[in-house]
Parts: C-alpha cells; structure tokens; sequence
C-alpha cells in the first residue's frame, strides 16, 4: 500500500481544487448519501464508518447532519488535513489510522453503515487484494446494517480503456484551475497520473502518481455476497445525482 499512502499524502492539501466549491460538495454529498441511508430503513442514530474518509468529504458533511461519524484512512496526510476540516466545520468525528483490508486491527465495535466513496476499492491492485478488503469491511458490519460505496463505471471504460479523463475547469475569482488524469493500461490494470493546474496570480502545476485496477460490478457484486451481505443493489448516477455508480449492500 506504500505507493497508495505517498499518492494520499502528497496530495492531501491539494485534494479539495478538484471541487469548484469543496465546502458545498461535502454537504451535497452528505444529502445523497443520507438519502439512500433513510430509504434502507435508517436515520441520523446509524453508527457511521467512514473507512477511506480521505480529507473527510464525506464524513464531515454527514456529521454536519447530526450524524454518528467514525472516520479512517491508510494515509496520515490525509487524517492530519480531515482533522483540520473537521475542527473547521464544528463537527465531532473520531479519527483513526486504518487499512480497509486490516479494520478489526483498529475497531473491535461494528457499525450499521460502512462506506468508501471516491473510488477506494479500485486500489486494490488483485482480486486478492479487493478480496481481502471485502472480507473485512463486511467484518465491521452490524446484521441488517449496509455496506455503501462508490467506484467508476468500469463496466463501460474497459470496453474503450481511454487514455485521460475529461478535464474539470473551474473559474475562479483570481483565473482558472484546470484538473485531468492520464491513464496508463496494463490488462486491467491502470497508472493514473492526476494533474492539477492553478492558473490564478501564479501559474502552478501539481503531479500526482497512483495505480487502480478497474473493478467491474459483478466481481465486488460476487465478493460482497460471499462475505455474508443478502442483497446488493447498484444504483447509477442518473438515479443518485452521484458522480460514480455507488453500490449499496445489505448485511
């Protein structure tokens, strides 16, 4: 996980230029996600896991909700900018350093809902690996609570295998900031190379180097089945007003 965690922490106080308004995000975020916790039969007394919390995007709009918000991630750059966020925002959330693939090493409590937004899983570079962190994410989960989480839509972009992202260009009030990722193929399997260009007061160019592999709905449908959840639905961004196709699993 040594390249996931040096990607994550170089590129913690960068992470919120790839949102026009980052403060707006993590509350519009938190509205979807709450959404889809109320309609499976939860509300804001749901124990919340937050384990690939990133800067917090997630877990600081939803403990803004009046929810519950334990909040986790591999990369202590990251924990150390969602600390800061959190202490900004007002909001109680208890952090911890974590690998999804290891949970019940830092929690021996269990949660009703359990996400990893953004396209976590993906990093896990073998079915092994993907497996592993199934395994233990299912582990942490309560009986009849919900596993949610978001990745690309693999499905179509195997088909293509494209060599970039469309860029995000956001106006500022100072310029511009323009952010893309290369994508390099190898089977399955991918580097991404993100670019974040500040052309404000001062041009500014930031490098990001990760891996992902492309994981297509069946394989984490088939995973999440064999490790004790009774039903998986996938719902696409048409239906959620979310980015990516989030997954929610019931235990």
């Amino acid at each position: 996980m040594d390249i996931i965690q040096t990607f994550y922490d170089n590129f913690a106080t960068q992470y919120d230029k790839l949102f026009l308004d980052w403060q707006a995000t993590t509350h519009e975020q938190a509205m979807i996600l709450n959404k889809l916790f109320v309609d499976s039969g939860f509300d804001k007394t749901a124990q919340i896991l937050d384990c690939a919390c990133g800067i917090g995007t997630q877990a600081i709009g939803l403990a803004a909700l009046g929810y519950s918000v334990t909040a986790s991630d591999i990369s202590d750059g990251e924990l150390a900018e969602a600390t800061m966020r959190a202490e900004k925002n007002g909001v109680n959330i208890r952090f911890r350093h974590a690998d999804f693939r290891a949970l019940s090493d830092a929690f021996s409590e269990k949660f009703d809902i359990v996400i990893a937004m953004d396209n976590a899983l993906p990093h896990m570079l073998t079915s092994e690996a993907l497996e592993s962190a199934v395994r233990s994410i299912t582990g942490q989960i309560r009986p009849d609570g919900i596993f949610v989480a978001s990745i690309r839509d693999y499905d179509s972009l195997l088909a293509a295998k494209p060599p970039y992202s469309p860029p995000y260009i956001h106006k500022t009030n100072k310029g511009q900031r323009v952010s893309f990722q290369t994508w390099v193929w190898n089977g399955d399997n991918y580097q991404l190379t993100q670019y974040i260009i500040d052309d404000e007061e001062n041009l500014q160019i930031s490098k990001f180097v990760c891996e992902y592999r492309a994981v297509r709905r069946e394989e984490l449908t088939n995973l999440l089945l064999s490790y004790g959840c009774r039903q998986v639905l996938w719902k696409l961004p048409e239906e959620t007003g979310f980015y990516q196709p989030i997954v929610v699993a019931k235990k």
